[in-house]
């Protein structure tokens, strides 16, 4: 009898945390909302957009020059892995330095790419309603970063894909490689999201960037004093409450 009243009260202690969590979060949940209720829709929309700027151009100058990439394990661009997976014997045959070479090429194609991303993340900040403002400033640590992917990932492609294409097709492997690859591709041997090099690039070049503007949204959020204007100081650390 003992032993099953002490797990019936166990049970009934874990009833009541569950709930007083939940009320902790809606209570913050509550504050916020309130915080941000005294700052008006427009107010907030505009300091959300000068931080979006802010974090998208930090973000742009870290990664859109020379070693931005390359330099960086987070989003260094690996080979795609049928290449990567012949790089060992290849290096045994003195063969090495075309892989080496090739993955270097494609990181500073990244690199020249990106900087071509501003005007069209500018593009997204600008066509940011107040709701979406509202909506960002209440969501997750990287909501900003969710709504630029969702609304500039098509066109950033279309823009990266001719300075990647560029840049990859002086070195003559990548050639073989797509050549080799579409055919391992029809066959399902190579995975098709990496038949082509310069597609697989350009989708690499994108992840690192969002990666790096999520983290610029996320020191933001944290520290609102390190917002670039006093509006959005004082918007950013409503929400934060």
């Amino acid at each position: 009898m003992g032993k099953g009243e002490s797990v019936l009260a166990a049970r009934r202690r874990v009833v009541f945390v569950v709930p007083a969590g939940a009320a902790l979060a809606l209570a913050a949940g509550g504050l916020r909302a309130q915080a941000l209720s005294a700052i008006s829709g427009g107010d907030q929309a505009g300091a959300l957009r000068a931080a979006l700027e802010q974090g998208a151009r930090q973000a742009v100058e870290t990664l859109g020059r020379a070693d931005g990439f390359w330099s960086n394990p987070r989003v260094r661009i690996p080979l795609p892995d049928a290449l990567e997976r012949l790089r060992s014997p290849a290096r045994l045959m003195g063969m090495g330095g075309q892989f080496d070479a090739l993955q270097l090429s494609m990181n500073r194609a990244a690199e020249q790419a990106v900087p071509q991303a501003m005007s069209l993340l500018q593009s997204a900040i600008r066509s940011m309603s107040v709701q979406d403002a509202q909506a960002i400033l209440t969501g997750g640590p990287t909501a900003a970063t969710e709504f630029f992917r969702t609304s500039s990932s098509a066109g950033l492609e279309k823009v990266f894909l001719p300075v990647v294409t560029q840049a990859t097709e002086k070195v003559g492997l990548a050639q073989q490689y797509n050549a080799l690859a579409e055919r391992g591709a029809a066959i399902g041997v190579v995975d098709a999201k990496q038949a082509r090099l310069e597609p697989w690039v350009t989708r690499r070049a994108l992840d690192g960037l969002f990666l790096m503007i999520g983290e610029e949204e996320r020191k933001i959020r944290a520290n609102p004093a390190g917002a670039a204007t006093d509006l959005a100081r004082r918007v950013f650390g409503a929400a934060a409450r």
